[in-house]
């Protein structure tokens, strides 16, 4: 009876239906994709919307010498998006660490510190250059958002079991990191709509034709 059983067992344990119930269920659900897509998309067709139609006087306007132009904002924008886009990118190539999440944030706090009104420091390696010419830069920025969007429509990554490297107390998974994404853009639109309301700011000239 034992040398009938054991291989029974054997064969049960390897059917697709016991092997998948044994698989973790993700974490990340497909409502957790499709938020993150449509918000990835929303913020993308909003800063075409404040942008397409500009005027180079208008890309360039400097509220202050202070202060950075629209174009200016835009290359910020896309540089993060390449910044984002490689902290995924390792992060998801490394083991899913689940268990990050008992003492992870919720996404709350990150939707309402990316989207706060104080003031945010630029670290030195997402500071415009300014070298790249007005609408050029919303080139850069889409080219770049929209391999972020493919590639949050096909992974089968399980983006809250992934977390960033930075060893602190409250790590964030990838969920978080592409709240950040998205929000950053959210953030500039605002000062994007500041600048277009400066007393100063150059108005397009009216065609003839």
């Amino acid at each position: 009876m034992k040398m009938f059983i054991l291989p029974c067992l054997i064969a049960l344990a390897a059917s697709p239906l016991v092997a998948q119930s044994l698989t973790p269920a993700k974490l990340w659900t497909e409502t957790d994709r499709q938020y993150t897509l449509d918000n990835l998309r929303r913020t993308r067709d909003d800063l075409v919307r404040e942008t397409e139609n500009l005027t180079p006087a208008q890309w360039s306007f400097h509220e202050s010498p202070d202060r950075w132009s629209i174009g200016e904002v835009v290359e910020h924008l896309a540089l993060w998006e390449i910044i984002w886009a490689r902290e995924v990118g390792v992060s998801v190539i490394n083991k899913p660490t689940p268990e990050l999440n008992q003492t992870s944030r919720p996404d709350s706090y990150y939707v309402e510190w990316i989207m706060e009104p104080a003031p945010h420091l630029s670290p030195d390696y997402s500071r415009p250059s300014g070298l790249i010419e007005g609408r050029n830069n919303l080139t850069f920025f889409l080219k770049l958002r929209d391999q972020t969007i493919g590639f949050v429509e096909n992974t089968t990554a399980d983006m809250r079991a992934h977390f960033d490297r930075t060893g602190t107390d409250s790590p964030r998974n990838m969920h978080q990191v592409y709240i950040f994404q998205w929000g950053h853009v959210d953030r500039h639109l605002r000062q994007i709509r500041k600048i277009k309301q400066h007393p100063n700011y150059p108005q397009a000239t009216v065609s003839n034709r």
